[in-house]
């Protein structure tokens, strides 16, 4: 099913609308980003963790 040329235009001008609507807050949020103290062991070790996980369960599946 293939949408028609209005419905793709009218998608484009609802997401243009949102991006201008969210843009205040999206800079502001960068700017606190650029000043907030870098942590990157507090979201890295979850992550390490959780693919270690992963792994450990698809090497007991295969078992």
């Amino acid at each position: 099913m293939e949408a028609a040329w209005w419905e793709i235009l009218l998608g484009g001008v609802a997401a243009l609308l949102v991006i201008l609507w969210f843009r205040p807050g999206i800079k502001a949020a960068i700017e606190r980003s650029r000043t907030a103290k870098k942590d990157w062991p507090a979201a890295l070790i979850p992550l390490a963790l959780v693919v270690l996980f992963t792994i450990l369960l698809t090497q007991l599946a295969r078992g």
